[in-house]
């Protein structure tokens, strides 16, 4: 993805908990001599350095990353239409202003390790301790007769590519205007824009 100076987030630490926080996102892998990847929507966790995540043994992913052990997985959220009006403070047009939308986006690329049989119940393990912390469920192991349908697979995270766009192209005034009409309008996603947009507090 492109990402400008003004939207590269360098700290890793707050794209790893946006990457947590969103949970869902896109897996793609290319294999060898393809013409597009294959492209997978899935629920995932971050566990340490590594995405850990399980799918069907017959998702057509597995094949293309046996060609290859590499992937990215991909993650946007926290997004927001801005109208192009918002964008005017004091005597500026408003029809003028030019629209934009404001999102944070995460991808990470990393090498992968397929696994199967039995060690997929610890990929479960991980899975369950991250999002039902305090869950009873019996211990994965107990549905064993079920592997043999599932893989499970952990991408390193090797590189992490981070952009929050949230109007860094902007000056201070402009940032805060946009940022008070968010939290005024509180539709979908709009808070949590808010909450990005740097230099401004809620």
């Amino acid at each position: 993805m492109l990402i400008r100076p003004h939207d590269r987030l360098e700290d890793r630490a707050t794209a790893l908990e946006f990457l947590a926080a969103q949970g869902f996102g896109h897996l793609a892998a290319s294999g060898e001599g393809h013409d597009v990847p294959v492209v997978v929507p899935t629920q995932f966790v971050v566990d340490g350095d590594h995405i850990v995540l399980h799918l069907a043994a017959a998702n057509p992913v597995f094949a293309r990353l046996e060609e290859r052990p590499r992937g990215i997985l991909s993650v946007a959220g926290d997004w927001a239409y801005i109208p192009g009006g918002w964008k005017a403070i004091g005597d500026e047009d408003p029809a003028l202003g030019i629209p934009t939308t404001y999102y944070g986006a995460v991808q990470v690329i990393g090498d992968v390790t397929i696994v199967d049989g039995d060690e997929i119940a610890e990929v479960l393990r991980t899975q369950v301790r991250t999002l039902e912390p305090e869950s009873d469920l019996a211990d994965p192991s107990t549905h064993r007769a079920k592997f043999r349908v599932i893989r499970g697979l952990r991408l390193a995270m090797d590189d992490v590519r981070a952009k929050f766009k949230y109007g860094g192209n902007v000056d201070q005034a402009h940032r805060e205007a946009v940022a008070a009409r968010l939290r005024t309008r509180n539709g979908p996603g709009d808070l949590a824009a808010a909450a990005h947009v740097p230099g401004v507090t809620s």
